[in-house]
């Protein structure tokens, strides 16, 4: 009865210090994906060939960094995860191709030329024709910026630094004097 009684003991100091564990190891990972960094499978062809090049046979799946944008620090050029204007239930993953104060020619959108608004981006998707973007639904308000993807990590073949980079064709026409 001795060593039963002892069991016992046992059992509820080990359940006693995982929850304990359990309950501090959940916040602080929920706030680690939250405000610093998460992965994500990147869905769909708006972003061939610079992620998921093979089309439907492997998605990419990608590190969005929060942090780095924390303050809408931006780039033209850098490759952002963001909440859909038209489906705030969405998040899709563009590349920023103008700021806020940039003329940029449009490819179909309603005005020809746009100058991007204060507070705003362009973004586009690299394969165009097949991209739900900034020329079906305007500059997009950097409030709907949820984090940057900075690397490939899956599949391995593919892992790598994503680097910003802007098409020639796509760069801004004027920038505004600020």
């Amino acid at each position: 009865m001795n060593i039963m009684a002892q069991v016992q003991g046992l059992g509820k100091r080990y359940l006693k210090a995982f929850f304990k564990g359990f309950f501090v190891a959940v916040p602080v990972t929920v706030t680690f994906l939250d405000r610093v960094a998460c992965v994500a499978r990147v869905e769909g062809a708006s972003m061939q060939p610079s992620l998921n090049p093979g089309g439907r046979q492997a998605s990419d799946v990608v590190l969005l960094n929060h942090w780095s944008i924390r303050n809408y620090d931006v780039q033209r050029g850098d490759i952002v995860s963001l909440v859909s204007p038209r489906n705030p239930e969405q998040k899709i993953i563009k590349r920023v191709i103008a700021l806020e104060g940039d003329i940029i020619k449009t490819i179909g959108y309603k005005k020809k030329y746009v100058k991007v608004p204060h507070g705003h981006i362009w973004v586009e998707g690299d394969h165009h024709g097949h991209s739900f973007d900034s020329n079906a639904f305007g500059p997009v308000s950097l409030g709907l910026l949820h984090a940057r993807a900075t690397h490939i990590l899956w599949p391995p073949q593919r892992w790598q630094k994503l680097q910003p980079m802007l098409p020639p064709e796509r760069k801004p026409l004027q920038r505004e004097q600020e």
